[in-house]
């Protein structure tokens, strides 16, 4: 498959972009192992992002009922329409995801709400703000199975008191159950990225794992609670309120009150807290301040 990948791409005229994370994944038995893990059925519509080659989508295309493939690379994007213009479940997409509407997506048609995966390459660049973008909108999609730098998939997974649990690790899991499939050698991949890499599957909650009184509040505690990791929670929670609007009124006296109340050790640092303390400690602000955002449906983090 290698030498395929190459010689597509010396046709195209092209040559892997560094800038752009373009690393080809070049091992058939890594897509057999992703396209096990999206589980695909004739009537599901999938979103690949970073098209890449075209190896992915091509077996995409043949497991499910539509591809909607985007690619930010206009030499790709030109290779990919032509060689996909027989295929008409497939549709190539140019453009930055990171800038792409999914509602208009759903209003064009091409994704189905509560029908779509998500199944993709993703560029290790910007991995984390394309997740964090997917999760924003997990009413469209059931699934996301992506490959990402093993790093960030511990990250994912990551459990409280785990030295790569922060902010992140919680606003995966509160969206959703994310388990990493297998892990992936750079030997995968044309060119070798410098690093391992991991599949990881991450099934849509249809209600988060946790359900605060304002999620806003929620997110903005537990970012102000990481924002200085080192510090304690206590500590944490009053610096953070010259970030977040939300915790700026709260004061140093009413926080240490607050963790008293929920049962969380002022003295704890946010990396061992749970989801639910997070929740317990952000509802107690929602009360005391005696409001609620009403933030239901925007970006939360």
């Amino acid at each position: 498959m290698k030498q395929i990948i190459k010689n597509l791409t010396r046709e195209w005229k092209i040559r892997p972009r560094k800038n752009l994370g373009q690393n080809f994944l070049i091992n058939p038995e890594i897509l057999e192992v992703i396209s096990g893990a999206a589980e695909l059925t004739k009537s599901d519509t999938v979103l690949e992002i970073g098209a890449g080659t075209g190896v992915l989508t091509e077996m995409l295309s043949q497991k499910a009922y539509r591809v909607t493939a985007v690619e930010l690379d206009e030499k790709l994007v030109l290779g990919l329409q032509k060689k996909f213009s027989a295929y008409p479940n497939v549709k190539i997409v140019k453009g930055d995801f990171l800038q792409l509407s999914l509602t208009d997506l759903v209003n064009s048609g091409t994704l189905i709400s509560e029908k779509s995966k998500v199944v993709a390459n993703l560029p290790y660049y910007i991995t984390s703000p394309i997740i964090l973008k997917l999760l924003n909108h997990t009413k469209l999609f059931e699934r996301l199975v992506i490959l990402v730098q093993k790093e960030v998939a511990e990250r994912i997974v990551s459990a409280p008191g785990c030295k790569n649990y922060g902010a992140f690790s919680v606003a995966v899991q509160y969206f959703s159950d994310p388990e990493i499939i297998a892990f992936v050698p750079p030997e995968a991949f044309w060119p070798q990225p410098k690093v391992d890499s991991a599949v990881v599957r991450v099934l849509i909650r249809k209600i988060p794992r946790v359900q605060p009184l304002d999620e806003k509040m929620f997110f903005s505690v537990v970012r102000g609670g990481f924002a200085k990791r080192r510090k304690t929670i206590f500590r944490a929670l009053v610096m953070a309120g010259k970030i977040f609007p939300e915790l700026a009124l709260v004061k140093e006296e009413s926080i240490k009150r607050i963790l008293t109340e929920v049962g969380v050790d002022s003295k704890r640092r946010a990396e061992t807290l749970t989801l639910e303390e997070f929740s317990k400690i952000a509802d107690a602000i929602v009360l005391e301040r005696g409001d609620l955002n009403g933030d239901e449906g925007n970006d939360v983090y």
